[in-house]
């Protein structure tokens, strides 16, 4: 893999990790849509290392008053405690679907198909009235199960996490803006669990004799978290307005042209 090819994984990472179009869904297709090789794991690696420090970097304050909050004692102890709970059940949930994933997960026109339905999913919970509760109080061990068990489902490519966990705040009646800080917040451990996954991987392809160019990687992690930092400013910043039909729109779109072209 070239410089070039680095810096357009890295743009596409930093961009789909959180808009609501699917992340693993465009990386998985980009391969298909441009006949390269699959850049690998470690390249993987890197992509998602770029977003967590992203998402670290922007929410560093609320990172660290949910901190606090955990080991002081304080309003927010109950909410960092339930985002452990619905992590917990996501992971569980993970480990249950992950050879269903494996086997099925990467058929183009599977992709193509949650493309479809979870984008209407996402449209219509979107469409319910915006009553704007906090997500603090509405988060609860029942509710946190649920959310935990549908971001589970993104382990599907075409699902989108983001897409999701913002469909299920909405359906709870969470305002925009709140359900998206959630589920960014909701991705930190998402992402460095995964990653932390992938390691056991790369040291069966290094044993293997794979190798990587360090560089890239490192232009991959620096593209993705700059393109990372962008998208979460400006999704938060104008989701009041857009909403989420654009989104749905092109998820669509999408879907058509995998159908008419792989």
């Amino acid at each position: 893999m070239d410089i070039l090819f680095s810096v357009i994984y890295g743009i596409i990472q930093g961009l789909t990790e959180f808009l609501p179009v699917s992340s693993s869904g465009h990386l998985a297709l980009l391969p298909k849509f441009f006949s390269f090789q699959d850049p690998g794991v470690v390249f993987d690696l890197s992509m998602h290392l770029g977003t967590a420090f992203a998402v670290i970097v922007y929410f560093r304050k609320d990172l660290i008053s949910l901190i606090e909050s955990l080991v002081k004692g304080g309003d927010q102890r109950g909410f960092a405690f339930n985002l452990i709970f619905s992590t917990f059940i996501s992971f569980i949930a993970v480990l249950l679907l992950k050879g269903l994933a494996a086997q099925y997960g990467r058929s183009t026109n599977f992709i193509a198909i949650n493309l479809i339905v979870f984008g209407a999913f996402m449209f219509f919970t979107d469409r319910l009235k915006d009553t704007d509760q906090n997500v603090m109080n509405i988060l609860n061990y029942k509710t946190s199960f649920l959310v935990g068990l549908f971001q589970a489902i993104a382990i599907f490519p075409g699902v989108s996490r983001s897409g999701i966990t913002i469909s299920i705040a909405r359906m709870l009646g969470v305002g925009r803006e709140e359900a998206s800080r959630f589920s960014f917040l909701l991705s930190l451990p998402i992402i460095i669990g995964g990653f932390v996954f992938k390691i056991p991987e790369f040291y069966r392809d290094v044993g293997n004799g794979v190798t990587f160019d360090l560089l890239t990687c490192l232009i991959g992690i620096v593209v993705s978290f700059i393109t990372g930092l962008i998208t979460i400013h400006y999704f938060l910043k104008f989701i009041k307005e857009i909403g989420l039909s654009y989104f749905f729109y092109y998820r669509i779109i999408l879907a058509l042209v995998i159908f008419a072209i792989l």
